[in-house]
């Protein structure tokens, strides 16, 4: 979807909101942002924790190699002169060869993380979701937005429910 669309998205559904309003019915405005409350809730502090975790384990998986990389790319600088010439391209294939392993594995692990990530944050999103519903339902919202989504340029402080959503998150736990 291109930005123009999610512009005119969002501008749709405020007009809707406007326009099903009734003249008696003032219109009540808020304003969650995600990253912030998913992150500073319970949950969301051990889920970042087992995310940070399992980054490290990756880095663990590859410093290893990236280490023998570097120390064979040394080896071969510094015996450049020294080595015959078929020495050096054998020593230059290894080199190659190893610098292949090191990205595909890191490929690997990046992938994995991603997964790894949806998989963790999928969940606490959703009840997340279902928690600003509750209270768009409860506390009379005519639209609650998602700060930082596009068309959304400006909002005052006054329409931030954050932390509100985040109080509410921690007592469900």
């Amino acid at each position: 979807m291109t930005r123009r669309m999610q512009l005119f998205f969002v501008t749709a559904l405020a007009v809707l909101a406007l326009a099903s309003t009734g003249a008696d019915d003032g219109l009540k405005i808020g304003v969650v942002d995600m990253d912030q409350a998913l992150s500073a809730t319970d949950e969301g502090k051990s889920a970042r924790e087992e995310l940070g975790r399992k980054e490290r384990e990756a880095r663990g998986q590859v410093e290893p190699m990236v280490e023998r990389f570097q120390a064979l790319q040394e080896e071969v600088k510094g015996k450049k002169y020294v080595l015959s010439e078929e020495a050096l391209f054998e020593k230059q294939v290894e080199l190659a060869e190893l610098k292949n392993k090191i990205e595909n594995k890191m490929k690997e692990l990046e992938g994995q993380l991603q997964i790894d990530q949806g998989r963790i944050v999928a969940p606490l999103r959703a009840k997340m979701l279902e928690i600003i519903e509750g209270i768009g339902k409860e506390q009379g919202y005519t639209l609650i937005l998602e700060r930082g989504t596009p068309g959304v340029i400006y909002t005052r402080e006054a329409l931030d429910i954050t932390d509100i959503v985040i109080g509410r998150f921690n007592k469900k736990g």
